[in-house]
């Protein structure tokens, strides 16, 4: 851009003049748009961390089409209308939710991270069996078993 300094004393006077062409609105527009592309990666570069069994809203600016889990026994997406999205945490460990529109467009990517939680249950291995126990005042079994060899209903 052409900066001009205006030579009249006045009410004007030390402002300064833009030449604006077409080609350089463009440019400008292309770099506003740059701008913004990065602040909404920069606001997903942080893992979302979750805890089993927990899930966390997410809002998309744009149309999803299509959400594609990494891991699905780590996280599932439930797409509830097409700005909304949500994340379950299923397993532990790390996976990747993409959000994308109709053209491919990512919406939305992220690293999710579940873990245990902070409390409130209690993992018992006998042999290869592991029975997940759901803790307030007492032990109960819960209904997710894990593990090679774990039986449907864990007995306690």
């Amino acid at each position: 851009m052409v900066a001009r300094m205006a030579s009249r004393a006045g009410p004007r006077a030390g402002y300064i003049a833009m030449i604006v062409t077409p080609r350089r609105l463009a440019s400008v527009a292309a770099a506003v748009m740059a701008l913004a592309t990065a602040g909404a990666a920069l606001a997903q570069s942080a893992p979302m961390n979750l805890a089993v069994d927990t899930m966390q809203r997410i809002s998309v600016r744009g149309s999803i089409s299509s959400v594609i889990v990494a891991n699905p026994q780590i996280a599932d997406a439930t797409v509830v209308d097409a700005n909304t999205l949500f994340v379950t945490g299923k397993g532990y460990g790390t996976t990747q939710v993409t959000a994308v529109d109709a053209i491919g467009r990512v919406l939305f990517q992220n690293q999710i991270v579940v873990t245990g939680g902070q409390s409130g249950s209690v993992r018992v291995w006998r042999g290869a069996q592991v029975t997940e126990m759901a803790c307030a005042s007492s032990c109960s079994p819960s209904i997710r078993s894990t593990g090679e060899g774990a039986a449907a209903t864990p007995n306690p």
